[in-house]
């Protein structure tokens, strides 16, 4: 049987993805590209925003419209979120819903046995037990993103997630020391840690001296075979003196952290439900740039949130000037049905969100040239990935550590490192390195 995957969402939806894929794999199922005909087609949904929602159904209708007598699995967020009614959808024949994505393989059995078997689904609040899922092998050539933790403890007003993703889970240190022990000795060389709520992991864990996170990260350190260490997103609150003092001693550990800051004004981030004030923040970016030479900081900025005024966006605006990102990810707020800031007063008109939108853009844009700028003259270290050509000019991609993209001319293939000279821009985003 031929089966099509397509994901949607977050890196820990696409890690669940490919360990869906695998396990197909295994099992004897034919991989197709998700526009081919297939026999069974997985969507793994998203249910962040009501845009996200949206996407989720517009693909669950193109299987069916692909092959009508298709087997269309929707799983993940958006099944959690809509639950049994989505089954009146006629797109869909088949609900698999967070934590049950590990027992694809014998829901689609009986489903096939008994077409009565269309649901799996939990209630995702009530579950301690984190989902087992792994890879042996992933699309990218020199990296591969590992699920450590899933579920959120946080609430943030705007947030669907921990009724989607249930409360926080945590991976056994030894499986995912298994893990990339095994993805090392297929090549890997860099890996991503990543979860829902990556900081969070080991809160959930009751026993006396239970891992968290920081042991987490020097376990992987001590495999041999893995160069790079990358972090997903941080809770602000970790990175104090104590957790990046620690971080800074393990060689292996990028210098590119993403501290998400959604907002430089308390008072809204008092109304996100954030947890934490602008110099709680500012004090953790200091504490990083005290132990690392430039590292390169990244965020996440939401504009327009529920009764966001002038003055208060002006106070953003002027905040990440001042604290100098690497690169924003900017958002504009979308109202999520089922959330608090939902049905907040004040909600801000969608002009002015994509105008507060474009300010932020515009100081990105200036703030990630600047950072790549001061990397030019400095001899770096990157880890090749892909080929691009130029000009007629052939050149070989890959990232440095603080994932600062760059390229050099010459026929190294994928996965091998190569130190140099940033000299030049080459693109608007790829600086030219010169091998020694």
């Amino acid at each position: 049987m031929k089966a099509a995957l397509h994901n949607l969402g977050c890196k820990v939806n696409a890690y669940e993805t490919e360990a869906m894929q695998q396990l197909l794999e295994a099992a004897g199922y034919e991989i197709v590209p998700f526009e081919e005909i297939a026999d069974v087609y997985v969507v793994n949904t998203c249910s962040v925003t009501n845009i996200a929602d949206r996407k989720s159904r517009q693909m669950l209708h193109r299987a069916k419209t692909l092959n009508p007598d298709a087997v269309v699995v929707a799983a993940g967020c958006y099944v959690q979120a809509a639950g049994e009614a989505l089954l009146t959808d006629g797109a869909v024949d088949l609900i698999i819903g967070n934590n049950q994505k590990n027992e694809l393989v014998s829901i689609l059995d009986n489903f096939f046995a008994d077409r009565s078997a269309n649901e799996a689904l939990i209630d995702i609040a009530k579950t301690h037990e984190y989902e087992s899922l792994s890879i042996s092998h992933t699309a990218e050539h020199t990296r591969a993103f590992i699920k450590v933790q899933d579920g959120c403890n946080q609430f943030c007003s705007y947030c669907i997630i921990p009724y989607t993703r249930g409360r926080v889970r945590s991976r056994e240190l030894a499986d995912v020391v298994a893990e990339v022990t095994a993805l090392s000795k297929a090549g890997y060389r860099e890996v991503v840690l990543t979860g829902i709520h990556l900081s969070s992991y080991g809160v959930d864990r009751k026993e006396e001296n239970a891992p968290h996170l920081l042991e987490l990260i020097k376990a992987v350190h001590d495999i041999p075979g893995i160069e790079r260490i990358r972090l997903g997103s941080l809770e602000p609150r970790i990175v104090t003196e104590a957790f990046v003092s620690e971080l800074a001693g393990l060689k292996k550990v990028c210098p590119h952290f993403h501290l998400s800051l959604q907002s430089g004004c308390d008072a809204t981030l008092k109304r996100m439900n954030r947890r934490y004030t602008t110099d709680e923040y500012r004090r953790g970016c200091e504490i990083l740039r005290a132990h690392y030479d430039d590292p390169a900081i990244t965020t996440d900025v939401i504009a327009g949130f529920a009764g966001e005024t002038e003055e208060e966006f002006s106070e953003t605006a002027k905040y990440v000037e001042e604290i100098g990102f690497y690169e924003m990810h900017v958002f504009k707020y979308s109202v999520r049905k089922g959330t608090r800031a939902a049905s907040m007063p004040d909600q801000v008109p969608e002009k002015v969100k994509g105008e507060r939108s474009h300010c932020l853009l515009d100081a990105e844009e200036r703030m990630s040239r600047a950072y790549r700028e001061r990397k030019l003259g400095l001899r770096q270290t990157l880890l090749l990935e892909e080929p691009i050509e130029i000009d007629g000019v052939r050149y070989m991609t890959g990232f440095t550590p603080e994932y600062v993209r760059g390229a050099v001319i010459t026929e190294k293939g994928a996965g091998e490192t190569v130190n140099g000279i940033f000299k030049e821009f080459l693109t608007k985003d790829v600086l030219l390195m010169v091998e020694k």
